[in-house]
């Protein structure tokens, strides 16, 4: 017989019930997360692990608690994470709505409650009680995940929380919750939203670089590769790529033998023009049934290539304006909103292969990158661990987000599934953004690396988030050992 850990709460948990690789992976990852805080903020006049007046000693004592809630978790019947769901979400939603009218604003964002000393975020906490919901939701018995009724009450769920957490101008952490539509996706939500929505994203930033002519043409582009992919009709539009690409090189031969001076680029967008007589013969032909959905995407396409100008000067505020053009290479401001980007590359690349070493960062050391110990805490690790030490952090996430991928698969019932895919899609997200926009690939939006940043609102959240899903999982074994009993 297995060592017990526990005995109450409806049955018992065996501590060959829990995933051990991914509890030993949790504090892996907040110790090596500590060791930078510390060095982001080091200090020789005050070094003690436990001063609290220095962000590592105040990160320690989170440690503790996030330890702490990790074994009452454990301890806690699986069962009941489905019971309090609901509760919990809508305990949280007041919560919010209480932050927004009497909350403190930091740096820009009314998402704190402040109780003396302690800053709490709500809106991290938000993220668990809503994956919690949703994975209740959709493991009732008569879930449809393609009934409008689903649809509608699943965009509520994930809807109202990103409304208020918007109405808090915290915009990163309104993004994080896009997440769940990688789950939904697992559930087997269609892939034409996920087309259609790169194929915005895709837009919007060619609508910074081009002029509208040559925007239209590769609207046309775009929409039949949409239409492509949802239809999953590939080789017809492979087809039509192979007119285009043919049609390019006659035009551009043929004025070069005039002697006229053309470039590829717009060769190439003038055999789009020339095959449109042909895409409309074609699709009247062979595909009158897709012919309404084809003309409305791409109506809707022009018409927002038309909106964002507006969006961008009238919704946007000045600094996410300045970031998506600095990102995009438009603007450029190495004293001003380009500063934090441009010393966190230059941290991370001076790093080199192996590194400075432990409190041998002098980007660090002398604190040129602003918010080093929060949301740019992997340039600490890239400086003085260098290229091993960043691999190696990317390496620990990818192996939590496959090992809660690998629970979510294992589970018996729907809400354990929903919900660690959920916490392995947040984790995801959190991962990409923040590594992102440290290397200049993604716009700052000031969300935590988990386990890395400083922060108790975040190790709380994030903790609570990770072993719940391990407590799931490990219920499935507390149901066969009760059997057994």
């Amino acid at each position: 017989m297995t060592n017990e850990v526990n005995k109450g709460g409806g049955g018992r948990l065996f501590a060959s019930d829990i995933d051990w690789w991914t509890v030993g992976i949790y504090v892996l990852m907040v110790f090596f997360g500590w060791l930078n805080i510390y060095a982001a903020v080091y200090n020789e006049e005050q070094a003690g692990i436990f001063d609290l007046s220095q962000r590592y000693g105040m990160q320690m004592l989170w440690i503790g608690i996030g330890f702490f809630l990790a074994i009452s978790i454990l301890l806690i019947d699986g069962k009941y994470w489905h019971m309090l769901a609901y509760p919990f979400y809508f305990a949280m939603l007041g919560v919010m709505l209480f932050v927004l009218l009497f909350g403190r604003e930091i740096n820009g964002a009314k998402a704190w409650l402040v109780v003396g000393p302690v800053q709490i975020q709500p809106a991290e906490f938000m993220k668990f009680v809503t994956a919690l919901a949703l994975a209740r939701y959709m493991s009732a018995y008569n879930f449809d995940l393609h009934s409008g009724r689903a649809l509608y009450y699943i965009g509520l769920i994930i809807g109202i929380p990103v409304l208020l957490i918007l109405a808090q101008n915290d915009t990163g952490s309104a993004l994080v919750f896009a997440a769940f539509f990688l789950m939904l996706y697992r559930e087997g939500f269609g892939s034409g939203l996920y087309v259609v929505v790169l194929m915005l994203i895709f837009l919007f930033i060619i609508s910074f670089l081009l002029e509208p002519l040559p925007i239209l043409f590769i609207v046309l582009l775009l929409c039949l590769t949409a239409q492509g992919a949802v239809n999953r009709n590939w080789r017809d539009t492979l087809r039509y790529f192979a007119l285009v690409l043919l049609l390019g090189i006659v035009l551009f031969v043929a004025l070069t033998f005039l002697g006229t001076t053309v470039s590829l680029y717009h060769a190439m967008l003038g055999g789009v023009a020339l095959s449109v007589p042909w895409l409309v013969r074609y699709a009247v032909r062979r595909h009158v049934p897709n012919l309404w959905q084809f003309a409305l995407l791409f109506a809707g396409a022009v018409l927002f290539t038309g909106v964002v100008d507006y969006v961008f000067n009238n919704v946007l505020q000045v600094h996410q304006q300045k970031r998506i053009l600095d990102l995009l290479g438009i603007e450029n401001d190495p004293h001003g909103w380009s500063y934090n980007v441009i010393q966190s590359k230059i941290a991370i690349g001076s790093g080199g292969f192996l590194g400075k070493g432990f409190l041998g960062g002098t980007q660090t050391r002398f604190s040129f990158v602003p918010e080093q110990s929060t949301d740019f805490i992997f340039c600490t690790v890239g400086e003085e661990w260098g290229f091993v030490g960043s691999l190696g952090v990317v390496l620990l996430f990818l192996f939590l987000i496959l090992r809660l991928m690998r629970m979510g698969e294992r589970q018996k019932e729907p809400f354990g599934r929903i919900y660690c895919y959920s916490v392995a899609a947040i984790f995801f997200m959190h991962f990409v953004i923040n590594i992102g926009m440290t290397v200049g690939l993604f716009p700052v939006v000031g969300i935590p690396l988990p386990f890395f940043s400083y922060g108790g609102s975040s190790l709380m959240a994030f903790t609570i988030l990770l072993f719940v899903a391990v407590r799931i999982d490990a219920s499935q074994y507390d149901e066969s050992a009760r059997k057994l009993l």
